[in-house]
């Protein structure tokens, strides 16, 4: 079995799930429940790919404040290994508060240590121990984005896989940087606003064709809509499947998850897209980005049920 790290931010998501509207200045709308759980997009990742049945470590600067005592605890329960995660009593944890409905969700985060990760955190005789990484939040991880491109080269050059999920910049900037990253990476995976904005293009299957280079395979995901991926020159397309969520929080995530699990184990890309998409889909049965993941014979029999119903 791959072992693979995952490296990148940690903290609690705080969910205010079930509003009819998102609030506006001035005004106040009701949730119709709270819930605070393990939040970041490398976290929830790491999660997923823990559940499915995987060898997963994750890498991190927390503080040693009570958030990070949570989202650490979480970690260890599921079964990853958790020590090269960095405690560092000057920090603060991140905290991310969700607004959340059935539909869509806006995010508030207060960075803190999401921030402070940084390439010289993984030396090369911590890279060695795996067989891919995994980076998330590349625009909010500012101490790891800088230096991104140079990991990745080393990891390849150690024979590591690599794979990144740009997550939104909250800056709508979209810096060029990012492009010499993917040049060191195996898989990305944008949702669709992001691949459009990275690219200036209109559609996904555009930014597919703007994306791709002779190393890297691009997945973009269009959340209702399924995802997209490029094949020989032409798009191959996985319909999402029907479900009735309760939370959207992290089902990208999950997708991701999903998408590895099934990637490292060198599965073809039809059936990589479809597990992605399952787990996805199974991620927002449930409020929060991971009490609703799958392990592996969760994901077997909806995938068995999604193909008697074809």
């Amino acid at each position: 079995m791959p072992k693979i790290l995952v490296a990148g931010e940690l903290n609690p998501d705080m969910i205010l799930h079930g509003c009819g509207t998102f609030p506006t200045p001035g005004k106040e709308v009701l949730a119709g429940d709270f819930a605070m759980t393990l939040g970041s997009a490398s976290a929830i990742c790491a999660m997923g790919l823990a559940r499915l049945g995987n060898a997963v470590s994750f890498m991190s600067r927390i503080g040693t404040d009570l958030w990070g005592s949570f989202c650490l605890e979480i970690l260890e329960r599921s079964g990853l290994d958790v020590s090269k995660v960095i405690r560092d009593p000057k920090l603060k944890t991140g905290v991310t508060v969700s607004i959340s409905s059935s539909e869509d969700r806006a995010l508030v985060t207060f960075l803190g240590a999401i921030a402070e990760l940084s390439e010289q955190d993984i030396p090369e005789r911590l890279l060695k121990e795996f067989d891919h990484l995994h980076v998330s939040s590349y625009y909010l991880q500012r101490g790891l984005r800088p230096g991104c491109r140079q990991l990745f080269a080393r990891a390849r050059h150690m024979g590591l896989t690599t794979s990144l999920d740009p997550g939104y910049d909250p800056f709508e900037s979209w810096g060029q940087d990012l492009e010499a990253t993917l040049e060191m990476t195996d898989l990305f995976f944008p949702n669709e606003v992001e691949a459009l904005s990275l690219t200036g293009t209109k559609t996904a299957e555009e930014s597919l064709r703007a994306l791709a280079n002779d190393r890297m395979l691009t997945v973009v995901k269009l959340g209702k809509d399924g995802c997209l991926a490029m094949r020989d020159g032409h798009p191959l397309h996985q319909p999402a499947f029907p479900v009735e969520p309760v939370d959207t929080t992290g089902a990208g995530d999950s997708f991701n998850a999903g998408f590895l699990h099934a990637w490292l184990q060198r599965l073809s890309l039809p059936e990589c897209l479809r597990f992605a998409a399952a787990c996805g889909a199974l991620s927002t049965l449930k409020p929060g980005g991971t009490e609703g993941q799958p392990d592996q014979r969760q994901l077997e029999a909806f995938l068995s049920k999604q193909t008697v119903s074809e």
